[in-house]
């Protein structure tokens, strides 16, 4: 099992920056591919940003692409997701999801282990 923990959202301006956390603990975090995810009132869950287990190879979705950055410490067994330049259209619930499933890091199957979420508002 793996216990996933986001933190870092809050209500911001538009045009502002956030950087949300996601805390692991239980197996060992270098062995899981680790994604960012959110979903807003009404609508499905999207894939955010994603990244290999070494952090070495990153995925965003293009329209995040350069607002976002998705790091990870594995020291510290901990996941990063700066965003800059934010849009009252970002504003969401964001998960963090760990897998060691194969297949598109794009996709929630891919990943076994979610975060409870942690709360994003853009005000404009």
């Amino acid at each position: 099992q793996v216990q996933l923990v986001e933190s870092g959202g809050e209500l911001v301006q538009a045009g502002g920056s956030l950087r949300l956390s996601c805390a692991a603990s239980g197996r060992t975090f270098s062995n899981y591919r680790m994604g960012w995810f959110r979903q807003a009132p009404g609508k499905e869950r999207e894939f955010v940003a994603a990244i290999s287990r070494s952090g070495s190879n990153k995925y965003y979705v293009d329209s995040m692409k350069g607002r976002f950055t998705i790091s990870r410490d594995n020291a510290k067994n901990t996941m990063y997701l700066q965003m800059n330049s934010l849009k009252p259209e970002d504003t969401a619930v964001y998960y963090c999801a760990a897998g060691s499933i194969s297949g598109s890091y794009y996709s929630t199957t891919a990943y076994s282990y979610w975060g409870q979420g942690t709360q994003v508002t853009v005000s404009s």
